[in-house]
């Protein structure tokens, strides 16, 4: 009979011991004033602590859950900032999935008594104005580098790249049409085209130069035309008598050009003999095509 009481007796405290329980160091602070929780489950195996929830009081900091004689205890730093009795709510703890519920605990924050007898008055202070600084002029560069980049411009615009045009200016004065064709040829042959396998750049440089001969020399658009209507109209104007020239010198034209025409669209490919052949006659050419002198009639009169 003695044992059964004591065994009751034992189950009972045991109900009663709290799983959870939730602890403060004062109950009293003032505004600012900071004091500390401890809450402390009596068990360390599926054990979950939720975010603490407060109502008129901070958090200023927090430890790691830590474990002391098979007991997980918590610890954090609490403080107010607003005067007035606050509760710090049950806490839901879950211990091996059965939620357990702290205390609510009353915490009173009063403010702090200022004896106003007490205080030093100092009189007042005339307004100072703030130090000057990058921000207070940056309106004014800007302007002012704007303002020296547009004159930079301008003395770029219409000075220095004026000068620079009339100095760049040529002097040179353009060459009388056959001067020109021979010194083309000449430089022609400097640049030993076919020699390096460019015979389509040969000839066609080389035809170039004919055409533009005949261009500026009888004033018409040799360059723009085929080579048949080259030669119908070299041919007219041979009929014309208005050009000095013989039959040789169209035959060598016609041959250059139609040459040059089979090696640029037809890919043919003239031995070195033949090049060298067609060069002497493109000079030939230059050297016996001229328009026919203007006889004024006062010199036939004479």
């Amino acid at each position: 009979m003695g044992f059964l009481f004591l065994f009751v007796s034992s189950l009972a405290f045991a109900q009663q011991t709290p799983m959870v329980k939730a602890e403060i160091d004062t109950t009293n602070i003032r505004i600012g004033e900071q004091f500390n929780l401890k809450i402390s489950v009596d068990e360390t195996q599926n054990v979950i602590l939720p975010k603490l929830q407060l109502k008129g009081l901070e958090i200023v900091d927090s430890t790691k859950t830590d474990t002391v004689k098979k007991s997980l205890i918590r610890k954090y730093i609490l403080t107010g900032f607003d005067s007035g009795a606050f509760y710090i709510p049950q806490q839901q703890i879950f211990v091996k999935n059965q939620a357990f519920l702290t205390d609510s605990l009353l915490v009173n924050v009063a403010t702090i008594a200022i004896d106003t007898t007490k205080v030093k008055k100092f009189p007042i202070k005339s307004i100072k104005s703030e130090p000057l600084t990058f921000d207070d002029f940056k309106i004014y560069i800007y302007i002012l580098l704007a303002a020296l980049a547009i004159i930079g411009f301008w003395i770029y615009w219409f000075v220095i790249r004026k000068r620079k045009e009339e100095e760049e200016e040529p002097t040179y004065r353009a060459l009388p049409p056959f001067e020109e064709a021979i010194f083309r040829l000449n430089e022609l042959d400097e640049k030993l085209l076919w020699q390096n396998n460019k015979v389509k750049e040969y000839y066609s440089e080389l035809t170039e130069i004919v055409r533009g001969y005949i261009e500026r020399e009888l004033h018409v658009p040799a360059l723009e035309k085929t080579t048949d209507e080259v030669l119908d109209m070299l041919k007219d104007f041979k009929n014309a008598e208005t050009i000095q020239t013989s039959e040789d010198t169209i035959k060598k034209l016609k041959d250059l050009l139609q040459e040059a025409d089979l090696v640029k669209f037809a890919k043919s490919k003239p031995l070195a003999l033949e090049i060298e052949e067609d060069r002497k006659d493109a000079q030939d050419i230059v050297s016996n095509l001229k328009p026919k002198p203007i006889i004024e009639e006062n010199d036939e009169l004479e």
